[in-house]
């Protein structure tokens, strides 16, 4: 068994397609329009879907926003630099909620950012050999 992807509800499929590809810098892999239900569904990541699990944003067309609740944590992105990631992010318009540092109680350089429909990403410094 392998995880797939994990299935975020949008309430602006371009807002959030352009922030998981411009911003973000996934790739589309594959769009489509189920005109019966009245939703799309947009699949990104950084590999094709052979090579490793993907974001699903699913665009239900009646619906403009969602709760996103309490039981919802954070998607994690592993990054060379932490610090030069928020900049650039910075940079393309994107939110970050929690500039680069050390986590609590930590050494792991970590940073958050946010994307259109309030979904926390966080971003992980990726670590020496010899941390």
């Amino acid at each position: 068994m392998r995880i797939l992807h994990t299935m975020l509800r949008v309430g602006d499929l371009d807002r959030s397609l352009a922030f998981y590809t411009d911003v973000l810098g996934m790739r589309l892999l594959r769009r489509k329009d189920y005109p019966d239900g009245k939703f799309t569904l947009a699949f990104v990541g950084y590999q094709e879907e052979s090579e490793g699990a993907v974001l699903e944003l699913t665009h239900n067309w009646d619906t403009a926003s969602y709760d996103l609740g309490n039981a919802y944590g954070h998607i994690a992105l592993e990054v060379e630099d932490a610090y030069e990631a928020c900049t650039k992010i910075k940079e393309k318009g994107g939110n970050v909620v929690r500039e680069a540092g050390p986590m609590k109680h930590g050494a792991t350089v970590i940073a958050f950012v946010e994307d259109p429909d309030g979904y926390k990403i966080e971003l992980i410094q990726r670590k020496n050999r010899n941390d």
